[in-house]
């Protein structure tokens, strides 16, 4: 009954936050501002009901290093999609025509913060968080990552390839980070800045969510196995190897810090949390 009240009430206000901004879109300052209260609100309901239905501080969303964890992740987020970028441009596969919309960036932030926080909480916090209780850390990966996914085949371009591609990059690399830290920060802002730097930097499409308007006026052609096709980057070969390369970094800094969960380890999985530096 715990887990299915907190699914109940990240989702609730996950599905109302997202609604609230979609309905906004053509207001950039109004997008800004109601995905950046979605954001706020996703955190505070799920410290709430999380702590409520399992009597422990959440630890996962401590405020103590929030603001650092979340500019780390920021960073990184902003880089590793940026060497993708930067290897399509070499092989001449993508291309900037000119500048592109800075009200419609403005607009992005706000979306892409809504998006990132309550993926994160969903994808992370509940469900790779309470599944590795049972099997370990590295089924929960594998699980929470095919689930992760599968659930961008709903998106309008959506691809099997896609979906394949987010499991294994995005799936692997965030839950790892959360693994190395036993925090959200740090994937909640490798997820924003990843999506960020795609559409309201670079001007690529999203998982196959249909056009953009970043800062950037540009397009991507050439094979899809190197540029993503019409799902975007996110698609692409690069971004799988360069994703697969950074899940490998977290694992390993979560082997050097203690943080991997054996598969027949009993327990609380949320003390892991206190050795994380």
């Amino acid at each position: 009954m715990k887990l299915v009240w907190q699914i109940l009430a990240v989702v609730a206000v996950s599905a109302v936050g997202g609604q609230i901004v979609n309905a906004v879109q053509g207001n950039p300052w109004l997008s800004l501002l109601l995905g950046g209260l979605a954001a706020v609100l996703s955190v505070l309901v799920y410290r709430w009901v999380v702590g409520r239905t399992e009597g422990r501080p959440v630890t996962e969303l401590a405020r103590q290093g929030a603001r650092g964890a979340l500019l780390r992740g920021l960073v990184l987020g902003v880089v590793w999609f940026g060497c993708v970028i930067a290897n399509l441009y070499f092989l001449g596969d993508y291309e900037v025509h000119g500048s592109g919309s800075l009200t419609g960036a403005i607009a992005l932030v706000g979306f892409m913060a809504g998006a990132a926080v309550t993926e994160e909480l969903m994808f992370r916090g509940l469900l790779f968080r309470l599944v590795e209780r049972g099997t370990g850390t590295y089924i929960a990966l594998v699980l929470s990552g095919v689930v992760f996914g599968a659930s961008h085949l709903l998106n309008k371009d959506a691809t099997v390839l896609g979906a394949v591609a987010i499991a294994i990059e995005a799936g692997g690399t965030l839950a790892a980070a959360y693994i190395a830290t036993r925090s959200l920060w740090l994937p909640i802002g490798l997820h924003f800045g990843w999506n960020f730097a795609e559409s309201g930097i670079f001007g690529t499409e999203v998982s196959g969510n249909g056009d953009v308007h970043g800062l950037l006026d540009a397009s991507t052609s050439g094979s899809k196995l190197i540029t993503g096709g019409e799902f975007g980057p996110e698609a692409s070969v690069y971004s799988v190897v360069f994703g697969a390369l950074l899940t490998l970094v977290f694992l390993w800094l979560a082997h050097r810090r203690g943080t991997i969960v054996p598969r027949r380890r009993t327990g609380r999985v949320d003390a892991l949390a206190t050795l994380a530096r």
